[in-house]
Order: structure tokens, then sequence, then C-alpha cells
């Protein structure tokens, strides 16, 4: 399978030079070096790969300081896992090395315990067979691959199926990559894995904590599939065991979580994923699934007021601009687009373009210097001002400094 290491549709030519350079260290150090996993999943089925998933038959934190060494660059090393990451020198790459290793877990949902071992213990512990694949890439077995559990021919029919019956009872999060895979790639989820996602599974992940969970939301949100990957979780009640009061996603937004490029607002799918799923909740509601899934105190804020603004909308129609301006100032970015894309409230588009960024030609130090204090009445005729621009009170800087002396 040497075409596809040389391949640079699926391995761009600066990948493929990392690939060389570590191969080659590997080779010095006869530490037995593969890509697996994601990439060599991707590689087979003619995807062009992101990342370099790389493992080696030895110590990868030794390993990645030896690229550093050599090469330059920096390493982040997590020992309890016994892996690292080399980050490339002069560029944004950072490759993931992994110490091939066994795991066992202490309980249900906890995180592994590991010990290293040899690259075929390391491929039966992952999730998925088609994920269960190894592309040898230094020394005399360059190219050689190694699938010891079928993953190829997983892949060629379609198919995701779990390594064993316990696999989402050890680790509940492989649920959700399942269901990743299923619909970005159009597989089919195999009837015994399927079944395996039974009660006594749920109930594991209803212990995870709300970090672990929002973390696979947050890559599902990631997914141009992600209203279709939702769905699937409902359907097979899994939303429900995140807690009872998460909803489904309404599929009359999906098409909403790509952003308009044109408009001055910061685009983060998955925050916009956050608040047009919970768009339509009660506050109650929001403050229950935000303290489950331990959402940032921004994140939080985004989505109550995405739903708050949108409950609110019927007190404000008929609302002058600087009424509007006023109630939206305070208000994230992303939240009153997210209302706008769902209600069509013309007013809220305006605000984003137009409005927000109306101020009064006179400043505070204008203000000052005509003898007025500062505290709160000069706040008040700043903002007197700003709403007479909005407004079309005011169209010109001499009808702003008539209406100044009349409040002055």
């Amino acid at each position: 399978m040497l075409r596809l290491l040389r391949d640079p549709y699926l391995i761009p030519s600066e990948k493929q030079t990392l690939l060389s350079d570590i191969a080659a260290e590997a080779e010095s150090l006869r530490m037995p070096c593969y890509l697996v996993g994601g990439c060599v999943r991707d590689l087979l089925l003619g995807r062009p790969i992101k990342d370099l998933d790389v493992i080696v038959e030895g110590d990868a934190v030794a390993f990645a300081a030896r690229l550093v060494e050599v090469y330059g660059g920096r390493q982040t090393s997590h020992f309890k896992f016994r892996t690292a990451f080399w980050h490339v020198p002069d560029s944004d790459h950072v490759v993931d090395i992994i110490t091939a290793r066994s795991e066992t877990y202490e309980k249900p949902g906890a995180l592994p315990t590991v010990k290293p071992s040899t690259i075929e213990d390391d491929l039966r512990r992952r999730d998925f067979t088609v994920n269960a694949i190894a592309l040898r890439v230094d020394g005399k077995g360059l190219g050689e691959i190694l699938d010891p559990l079928g993953g190829r021919a997983d892949l060629e029919r379609g198919v995701i199926r779990i390594l064993h019956p316990n696999s989402f009872i050890d680790d509940p999060t492989r649920i959700f990559r399942a269901i990743r895979y299923e619909v970005r790639y159009g597989f089919d989820i195999e009837p015994e894995t399927l079944n395996s996602m039974n009660r006594e599974a749920l109930k594991v992940l209803e212990s995870l904590s709300g970090e672990r969970l929002r973390n696979e939301l947050d890559l599902i949100l990631d997914e141009n599939e992600s209203a279709k990957m939702l769905m699937r979780l409902a359907g097979l009640g899994i939303l429900e065991s995140i807690h009872p009061k998460m909803p489904e996603f309404t599929q009359d937004y999906a098409d909403y979580l790509e952003m308009d490029a044109h408009l001055d607002v910061a685009a983060d799918r998955r925050v916009m994923g956050f608040i047009l799923w919970f768009i339509d909740l009660s506050e109650e509601e929001i403050f229950l699934l935000v303290n489950r899934l331990d959402f940032s105190n921004e994140l939080s804020l985004a989505v109550w007021a995405g739903a708050q603004l949108k409950r609110s909308l019927p007190h404000l129609t008929g609302a002058k601009p600087s009424e509007w301006a006023y109630a939206l100032e305070k208000l994230p970015l992303l939240s009153i687009y997210a209302v706008y894309l769902v209600t069509r409230e013309n007013a809220l588009l305006s605000y984003i373009s137009i409005w927000r960024h109306v101020r009064a030609r006179t400043t505070g130090e204008d203000l000052k210097k005509l003898g007025l204090a500062p505290g709160p009445r000069l706040g008040e005729v700043l903002n007197r001002l700003r709403a007479a621009w909005l407004d079309g009170e005011v169209t010109t800087e001499f009808e702003e400094r008539d209406l100044l002396a009349k409040l002055v």
C-alpha cells in the first residue's frame, strides 16, 4: 500500500515530508512505527487525511523528544497515557504520537489504565473494527497493513462494528462516535453493535461528567451532517439519557449552522448549534441543561440570550430603532443572529448590520468641556443623542448640536 503513502491527494507533500522524518527516526531507534486509526480508515476510503496519528512500539514520549532534538519544535507529553504531541517547527502541524499499549478499565465509564504493549494489542483495545487498522511507515515493513480484526472488510461493506460486547459499557462515548461515522460515511451500525447500546450502557453514559458529554456533542456539531446525527441520537434514546429535558434538534434549523461569511459576526458552529438547539426551551430547562453539560459562562449566556430574545420579540414589535438597540446591545451577537435566522425579524438584522454601529458625534470629552460632570447625566445625554440618530430625529452634525444645546 505504498501508493497510499505517496498519493499527494491523500497525504499533502508537507505531511509526506513529516512522515519521512518520523519514519527515519523510528528506524534509527528500532521502534516499529505505524499510522493508525482514523487516518488509515480515511486513506483506505480515498479521503485526504487531516491529522497524522502515529503509533510506535516503544516509548512515545521519548520518541517525541528525539524528534524535537533532531528537527526542532516542541512537545506536549501526557505521561499517564504514554502519548505526546509533536508541535512541528515553523508550522501549524501537530503530530499525535502514541505508545502501542493495552488498556483496562477499573470501572465502566472510567478513563483507562494503560501499559505498553504490541501493535496487535493496541489495535484490539480500539473502538471499532474500521479504526483498528495500522499502516507501517518505516523500515522493511514500509506499506504493510495490519488488519487483525477485519476492519478493511467492514469498510468495504460500510459497517460500524465494535470489537467486543462490553465496548459501550467500558466507554459509552463510543456511542457518539458510532453515530458520527454512520452518518458521515453513510455506513450502517451492525445489528449486534446497535443492540449493545442497551440500558446497561446508557446507565453508564448517565454517570459521565458534563464535560465529557459536551465534548462529544461539540464534535457532532462540527460535522456537516450534525443535525442528522443529533436526530439519530434522539431516536435511540441517547439524548434522554444525558438529561430527561434534552430536546430533539429541530431539523428546520439545520441549514442555519452555516454562517453567512459577509456578516460581521464571529462564526462559531458549536455555539450556534447549542443556541439553535435550546432556543425554544424555557429558562428553567436551559439552566438544567447548561449545568448538566458544564457549559462555560460565555456559552451559557449565549444560549440563554437566544431563548430569552426569541420569547421577548412580541414585546418589541413596532419599537423604534433606538429601543431595539437598547434591548439588544448587551446580548451576544451570535445569539441575536440565531434569533434572526429562526424568526426573520428584520430589525435584528438591521441592528447587526447598521444600528449597533451608530454613535453620536459628540463624545464624553466634549460634554466635559461643556461643563457636564462625569456621572449618570453624562451617559444619559450621550444615549439621547445616539437615539436621535437611530430614530432619524437628527441627520446632521448641525442638528445634533442644536439638540445638544437643548439638553445641556
